[in-house]
């Protein structure tokens, strides 16, 4: 799609305003938007921004930053306002002021390590299935996390908004060109699963940012509030976003092998090898939030133990019966909280380190690991158990900084040791509960 194209689409279907649409290094979406008058400018990467004030950008002395749209990411948002004409958003790279790849940002990252899989003759594909929590808000429209919905898993007919506010979600979401796999209700009451078709990494990490902007603006006209926080409940099941994957060439799918092999290559063997080498330090990315680790605990369907397994879901890392060109690995830690441009980033540098390294996996996992007596179950690692374990495991991975660079590798690491620091010196209100009376 060219600039003219994009231009005589805003004009055929009233199109007055575009958000140049972008993350920071956490993950937050972002935007710039401009009206009618300033597409061309837009279209044409004229549109400059701040970078001083967005976490992890550049510093005040240094802040202009230039909007560069994928114009083959141009969609028309499936809503309007009455008597404001449609919204369009375009993903965007962001770029410095002398109109080189500016290092910080998210996206850029990832197709570094997009092209250095090129070069070995890869691209990745990925295949995202997120959860999310749709509550209520209160008579003032401020956030709770009440529900009238009493839904279980894949339940017919929970008794909620969140049901019908879900149905327009994927409606609005296949208007914007994905393809819904499926979509249900999950474990948790007002918990929700959508699967949309695997893409290419690139296409999928945009499809990702897309998809919660939608999730959230839906879920306002409800009255309803979208978070993919991955443990909004005490004793309920956490929000995870599976991801699935899987490495072709030439069309064909490199994970493809004989059932000597468990069905898969050695390639995708070591790949899979390369995720549980590298796993510690990947989690401080798929999963930054303190509250990420309320959710990696045992008894809640997470993983917590680095290991893989066919068919079994209590490892780190399955591999689904699908088998031909649907063969991919699933990996099970990640939450929807992540920024997916760097998850899939360290994803893939992992393993691509394990092919390169031939690092060698081991046998799958066959049992429930919560089955395993003590000694066996001792033998496997397990996932940090806290952000700072995490962050420990990241800031010694001279992989991850390779991958995401210096600046983001920094910035990323001193953002969330503040928030770890500003956590565990907090008072919280179970420390009252607990302590208060009794000493």
């Amino acid at each position: 799609m060219d600039i003219k194209t994009v231009l005589d689409t805003c004009n055929k279907n009233d199109v007055r305003y575009l958000r140049l649409q972008f993350t920071d290094i956490l993950g937050m979406n972002k935007n710039v938007e401009v009206p009618s008058s300033q597409f061309e400018r837009a279209l044409n990467g004229e549109i400059y921004f701040d970078g001083s004030s967005i976490e992890g950008f550049a510093r005040i002395e240094e802040s202009d930053m230039m909007l560069i749209p994928d114009l083959s990411t141009f969609r028309i948002l499936p809503w309007s306002e009455e008597g404001c004409g449609k919204e369009a958003r375009v993903m965007c790279d962001i770029y410095s002021t002398d109109k080189k790849p500016y290092e910080g940002c998210a996206r850029g990252a990832l197709k570094r390590i997009l092209h250095e899989a090129e070069d070995l003759g890869f691209s990745m594909m990925v295949g995202p299935e997120i959860e999310f929590f749709l509550f209520q808000r209160d008579k003032h429209g401020e956030i709770t996390t009440d529900t009238h919905d009493r839904g279980g898993y894949f339940d017919l007919t929970p008794v909620d908004r969140g049901e019908t506010a879900r149905r327009r979600i994927v409606e609005d979401l296949e208007k914007m060109g994905f393809e819904i796999e499926a979509s249900h209700h999950e474990v948790a009451s007002a918990q929700h699963e959508i699967d949309f078709k695997y893409d290419e990494a690139l296409r999928a990490s945009d499809n990702i940012c897309t998809f919660r902007f939608v999730v959230r603006k839906i879920a306002m006209d409800y009255n309803l509030h979208a978070t993919f926080m991955p443990k909004p409940i005490y004793g309920e099941l956490g929000s995870g976003m599976h991801t699935n994957q899987s490495l072709f060439r030439d069309g064909k799918n490199c994970f493809v092998g004989d059932t000597s092999s468990w069905g898969l290559s050695d390639l995708a063997l070591n790949y899979i090898g390369g995720l549980m080498h590298h796993a510690d330090a990947i989690t401080a990315i798929t999963n930054p939030l303190i509250n990420s680790y309320k959710r990696l605990v045992p008894g809640f369907e997470a993983p917590t133990t680095i290991a893989w397994a066919r068919r079994n879901r209590s490892p780190l890392i399955r591999v689904p019966d699908a088998r031909g060109q649907s063969t991919r690995i699933e990996l099970r830690s990640p939450d929807p909280s992540c920024n997916p441009y760097l998850a899939n980033a360290v994803i893939l540098a992992a393993g691509l380190d394990g092919i390169k390294k031939k690092i060698d996996p081991g046998a799958p996992l066959k049992e429930n690991i919560y089955d395993l007596d003590p000694e066996r179950k001792n033998q496997y690692r397990q996932l940090p158990g806290s952000l700072a374990a995490a962050l420990d495991a990241f800031e010694k991975s001279d992989l991850m900084k390779k991958t995401l660079g210096e600046h983001i590798f920094t910035n990323y690491l001193r953002a969330k040791r503040s928030e770890w620091s500003e956590y565990v010196t907090r008072v919280h209100q179970w420390e009252i509960d607990q302590y208060l009376g009794r000493y």
